[in-house]
């Protein structure tokens, strides 16, 4: 009797079968941009069929539906199309609706990376959904091949002292308990208000100014540095750097491109103003 395939094909196609994860998804909806970013970046962009407001990278994600926002889930549409894997972000979806869309088990993965190590974590996690595991191991090992060359290069001996500053009028920061902070570690720098008991404290420019912040980070474009300037003088007149807002907000791999900027930047300052 003769096999309609060789052995080695049929041997072939068995091994790839043994190599697939059990629990590959098929339809995939993630509900914050950073979920989205990693979703792509773990070979999951062929299945995502909907995603949140503001999701739009890489541009084929522009393109999907969108079935949340700051407003709210949409719970019934997300349920109409039938999604085998939902990727969620507790620091920004509701709990609740969360919840219920667990109550239909349907398997949720959640990304709260709470450090610039755990974008590589989650992305070694979400090979277990993949249909391509091996490119989302490699997505996590490029990552923290970037991040070890970064902390190699850039630790000096005199840390920077720096406000991160999110808004003016409520102004906010942010203490050590976020992946924002890590990245002044990852530069060399410290955070002035490391040792908030919050993540995200308030604060008033008294409390900054009594600090001695040498430099100020903020989220943008590089227009709205005379901006911030002008709101700090004439008690603080300290350089400030702009780091893209989507690349230093976002828990996903393009964070990166913020380290580098800001490391970047931080090293440029003159020895005055740096140390």
């Amino acid at each position: 009797m003769k096999l309609k395939q060789p052995v080695s094909r049929l041997l072939g196609a068995h091994w790839l079968l043994l190599c697939l994860p059990l629990s590959a998804a098929d339809r995939v909806i993630s509900l914050s941009p950073h979920t989205t970013e990693m979703a792509y970046a773990a070979g999951l962009g062929d299945k995502m069929v909907a995603a949140s407001l503001y999701s739009d990278y890489p541009p084929a994600a522009k393109k999907l539906e969108k079935v949340a926002s700051w407003q709210g889930i949409n719970l019934e549409r997300i349920l109409a199309l039938k999604p085998d894997l939902i990727l969620a972000w507790r620091g920004g979806n509701p709990q609740r609706v969360l919840d219920q869309l667990a109550g239909f088990n349907i398997p949720i993965f959640y990304s709260d990376p709470k450090s610039i190590d755990g974008i590589a974590d989650d992305l070694d996690r979400l090979a277990s959904y993949s249909p391509t595991p091996q490119v989302a191991h490699d997505a996590a090992n490029h990552f923290r091949d970037e991040v070890k060359m970064l902390r190699e290069k850039y630790q000096r001996p005199t840390a920077t002292r720096v406000l991160m500053q999110f808004g003016t009028q409520p102004l906010f920061t942010t203490s050590k308990a976020t992946i924002q902070s890590d990245l002044l570690s990852l530069c060399g720098a410290t955070n002035i208000f490391a040792d908030s008991p919050v993540p995200w404290p308030q604060v008033s420019r008294e409390q900054v100014i009594v600090r001695k912040p040498q430099v100020i980070v903020v989220s943008g474009s590089q227009e709205q540095i005379e901006t911030v300037k002008q709101f700090w003088q004439p008690q603080l007149n300290v350089p400030v750097i702009a780091i893209n807002e989507d690349w230093l907000n976002r828990s996903g791999p393009r964070i990166i491109l913020a380290a580098q900027s800001l490391c970047e930047q931080l090293v440029n300052l003159t020895p005055k103003t740096a140390l």
